[in-house]
């Protein structure tokens, strides 16, 4: 008798780990149950649903070759049986049985061999009033955004809040604000927004493109409860009331670990499944994976939370391979993960700054802005990279970039995290191959040029500041003395040293060894150009002259204008 495997969940993990056992074990039976109707759908898929992008929530559950992935789907195209809405109640580890709840009611027990737990992840309760009006919704499936995109589509929607500003957070405040129209809010508690993912600085570039998009950003702030008669009618706020006819809770998720801790599986203080690198849990005959398990951060060797769709699906692959006789492990994640706001691509893996700093590390970030293709290509923008530095050791600790080239964004990105399980310093990185070509990066790509700033940043020859310390200065410029040293050619720097001709001068950077007796030393001295390309050459020419203590501006008014910060625009 061939053996059996019963897999709980139909989501992202249990179908890939199904179908994979299926593919190396014809011959073994295969029982997929889940609670919803709706199965093998990319969640993250959700937002560009609601926004339209993708017009009918089937094609979140096609194959690529247009077949719907349902029940009669897995039956004749793959060989295995599935039963949707039907709950797992029990876990009875002893003899091997799994009881199920069927929405007739009738429970039903079935027997395995090997137990798969996909069980994925619930949103985080905010347990606050009102959160169960009509209206307010979490985003953590298909039936979910079903309902809200009937809301949408019907214009029962025309002010909307978003309660967190992390990924689906993000992109459902563009889902709804630009392709609807919706007065969207966001509502943050963090100061930031992608809290713990990026540095501050690439956080206030992303919210400068919300806001010039028309969504309004509320950071420090935090919900108190959901009003409405019958329905949602506003949010209350520690600071405010914001009429609302739509609520989308996204203040992340916890992993669904009730059944597997009832079963007696060890689950961690925080609530996810603990699984070996086989993915095989404290009993060598259940697995399990996706949302609901903890793994190991690659960056940090402690035990960490990755509820992301491409990790499950690449655990499924080998669970299946492991269920069917195989040893393949999974060593653990560095946390990759890429976001799409308007017009801009936001991409990162690893530690940002302030994670890396709560970690323990002695770290730094190294920013810097640059062209995304050659310089002399036609067709051309902007890329901001930020490396985050291990002092001492130079270890590359995390990798965030921000650009209108989303996919170029991501593929730099990847090409680092691919590297960081093997602790590389900034020297790898530095020199880290990467393909060129004029029409898709630089001869030194910025890659290789961020790492090659934290190298000199390492070594004490760069004294740079970021764009958020540069306007603090800016902003009290008469107590601290200040004077900003433009580096560009008269025509940039023209504007700011009218505006400001007592706190803003130009010397080109090429002129400046012949005009160092026009260098006050008596004053702090701040250095730009468009990129801190030209204004690194020329703290060097300084600090060669002895003119000391001059500080360079990290990614040049390149960064600091998409900050949103502009001197010469000053009222």
């Amino acid at each position: 008798m061939s053996k059996h495997v019963v897999v709980i969940g139909g989501v992202a993990l249990g179908p890939k780990a199904a179908c994979r056992l299926k593919r190396l074990e014809p011959d073994t039976r295969v029982t997929l149950i889940d609670a919803s109707k709706l199965i093998s759908y990319g969640g993250c898929g959700i937002p560009y649903y609601i926004s339209g992008d993708v017009s009918d929530h089937t094609q979140l559950q096609t194959t690529s070759f247009h077949m719907v992935r349902d029940e009669p789907f897995f039956k004749e195209c793959k060989d295995f049986d599935v039963i949707t809405e039907a709950w797992t109640e029990s876990i009875d580890r002893k003899n091997k049985q799994v009881t199920v709840r069927l929405k007739t009611g009738e429970k039903q027990i079935l027997d395995y061999d090997k137990l798969v737990i996909a069980t994925g992840s619930s949103p985080r309760d905010l347990k606050i009033p009102g959160q169960e009006l009509p209206g307010a919704f979490a985003i953590t499936n298909l039936n979910s955004a079903i309902e809200i995109k009937e809301m949408v589509s019907k214009g029962d929607v025309g002010k909307a809040v978003i309660v967190g500003a992390g990924f689906i957070g993000l992109e459902m405040a563009e889902a709804l604000a630009d392709m609807w129209g919706i007065d969207t809010t966001v509502i943050e508690i963090a100061d930031q927004v992608l809290p713990g993912v990026v540095g501050p600085n690439m956080a206030g570039v992303a919210q400068k493109e919300l806001e010039k998009n028309d969504v309004s950003v509320l950071l420090g702030e935090f919900v108190q409860a959901i009003e409405g008669d019958g329905k949602v009618q506003r949010v209350r706020t520690n600071k405010q009331t914001i009429d609302a006819d739509l609520v989308i809770l996204s203040v992340g998720v916890v992993p669904n670990s009730e059944l597997a801790a009832e079963a007696g599986l060890a689950v961690s203080p925080r609530g996810g499944i603990q699984v070996g690198k086989t993915m095989q849990t404290s009993d060598p005959d259940i697995y399990a994976g996706g949302d609901c398990v903890e793994i190991e951060n690659l960056i940090t060797g402690k035990p960490a939370y990755f509820p992301l769709g491409s990790m499950a699906n690449r655990q499924g692959r080998i669970i299946g391979t492991n269920l069917a006789g195989g040893r393949d492990t999974f060593d653990g994640a560095v946390g990759s993960f890429a976001v799409k706001i308007f017009d801009y691509g936001v991409a990162g893996a690893g530690l940002s700054i302030g994670s890396a700093l709560r970690e323990g590390f002695d770290a730094f970030s190294a920013q810097i802005i640059q062209f995304d293709h050659s310089h002399f290509y036609p067709e051309k923008d902007l890329v901001a990279f930020e490396l985050v530095v291990e002092r001492g050791t130079g270890r590359v600790l995390g990798v965030q970039g921000l650009g209108s080239n989303g996919d170029g964004v991501k593929g730099r990105v990847d090409a680092v995290a691919a590297t960081l399980k093997y602790k590389p310093t900034v020297k790898d990185i530095g020199n880290l191959e990467v393909a060129y070509a004029p029409p898709f990066s630089s001869a030194m790509d910025v890659v290789n040029t961020a790492a090659n700033a934290a190298e000199n940043m390492l070594a004490g020859r760069s004294h740079p500041v970021d764009p958020i310390t540069f306007a603090e200065m800016w902003n009290n410029r008469r107590e601290n003395n200040l004077l900003v040293l433009d580096t560009r050619e008269q025509g940039n720097a023209e504007p700011y040293v009218k505006k400001h001709p007592d706190y803003w001068k130009n010397i080109p950077q090429g002129q400046l060894r012949c005009r160092l007796d026009e260098v006050p030393r008596d004053r702090q001295i701040l250095l730009v150009c468009n990129t801190g390309g030209r204004s690194y050459e020329s703290q060097l020419i300084l600090e060669h002259a002895g003119i000391h203590g001059a500080l360079n501006l990290q990614g040049g008014m390149g960064l600091l204008t998409r900050f949103g910060l502009n001197p010469a625009e000053e009222a």
